[in-house]
């Protein structure tokens, strides 16, 4: 459908998306006190960066607390993107080192395994 539209042909090679994703999931699950730091510092500057926005003080007191939950979704939602981006390298790196075939393999491997590791580190900090 987007092909009818444009003048030029898009190539999208969906194994290495695949990959990708799988990776920066298995990622963003394993690393999760990264991914907390990355969610805060995230809504912190989205929060001193909405500041300029408002001229009074008392505007600005009004829509604080819909603005800090706006801004906390905001955080979370682009505190993917460093983890896309890791993944798309590990993902690279897998294709060189075991080739095309395995990269998938290795996405879906590498998200049990720091899946059964996030659930063992929450299991030990609750007890």
């Amino acid at each position: 459908m987007i092909s009818e539209l444009l003048p030029f042909k898009i190539e999208l090679d969906t194994v290495m998306i695949a990959g990708a994703c799988l990776w920066s999931l298995a990622l963003y699950i394993g690393l999760s006190t990264f991914r907390d730091k990355i969610i805060q510092g995230l809504d912190r500057w989205f929060n001193f960066a909405e500041r300029w926005l408002y001229t009074s003080q008392e505007e600005f007191e009004k829509t604080r607390k819909a603005r800090e939950s706006q801004n906390a979704f905001y955080a979370s939602v682009f505190s993917i993107v460093p983890f896309l981006a890791i993944g798309g390298l590990c993902n690279w790196g897998v294709e060189l080192g075991l080739g095309r075939s395995w990269s998938v393999s290795m996405g879906i491997m590498a998200c049990i395994a720091f899946g059964v590791y996030e659930l063992g580190r929450q299991d030990s900090l609750n007890k």
